[in-house]
């Protein structure tokens, strides 16, 4: 820490774990995760890093502590227990909108686990955006009264993917504009590699969604610095 902020080793302190805490609960108060996503995004698209008219929408499952070893005896009142396969999870859902040209996140939600991702859709979607990407759990996502009532929402084209059984029987045009699809919406996927694999975050340690948003948008505005920075290495 002190290497990183630039302090010296022998007079000065590392600010301690209340003086953190406390910092934390300012940038949780002004809601300064929202605008810094927000920030980090105006820069992006005044240097010419984002290309608009179109996004890519997804939601990927973070796993919250589900111990009742706290002062109210209780787990998170706002995370949900659910079932995949034959395990149950305690979990919350983190939702995100990516610039389709480029990959960089500019929308994040969160949400408790038992909430289905067509409820965040609207919430991901930017004003100017005309072609949504999403995958087979987003199915009728243009029938939603919020989408179908919406003057904007109701152009936007929903190029959602397929579901197996239906994608085994198409005939082969039909499955090469599938696999197109696909390749775009393969780029949702990047972000999340980099919150889960590269920062390590696969467990909130924090109670509540406000919280938890607050740091999922400083994880992804993060992440879209560091593909950046990794965009900018493999151009030389």
């Amino acid at each position: 820490m002190r290497a990183f902020m630039g302090l010296d080793f022998g007079t000065e302190q590392v600010p301690d774990a209340t003086t953190l805490l406390h910092f934390r609960h300012l940038l949780e108060k002004h809601e300064l995760g929202e605008k810094l996503l927000a920030s980090q995004n105006e820069i992006f698209e005044e240097q010419g890093w984002i290309m608009r008219g179109g996004s890519i929408v997804d939601a990927t499952i973070i796993a919250a502590p589900s111990s009742t070893k706290n002062a109210t005896g209780t787990r998170d009142s706002e995370m949900h227990q659910t079932k995949k396969g034959n395990q149950w999870y305690f979990q919350m859902l983190a939702h995100i909108g990516t610039d389709a040209g480029t990959g960089y996140v500019h929308s994040v939600s969160v949400t408790s686990a038992n909430v289905h991702d067509l409820d965040e859709t609207v919430n991901l979607i930017r004003d100017d955006d005309e072609v949504v990407y999403a995958d087979a759990g987003y199915q009728g996502v243009e029938k939603r009264p919020e989408v179908a009532g919406d003057e904007h929402l109701s152009g936007v084209e929903f190029r959602v993917a397929a579901r197996k059984g239906k994608l085994a029987a198409m005939a082969e045009p039909d499955r090469q504009a599938e696999s197109r699809k696909a390749s775009v919406r393969a780029k949702v996927e990047h972000p999340f590699l980099v919150v889960k694999r590269d920062f390590g975050f696969t467990k909130t340690r924090y109670r509540g969604l406000a919280k938890n948003l607050n740091h999922m948008q400083v994880l992804f505005a993060s992440a879209n610095w560091l593909m950046r920075a990794r965009a900018v290495a493999l151009m030389g």
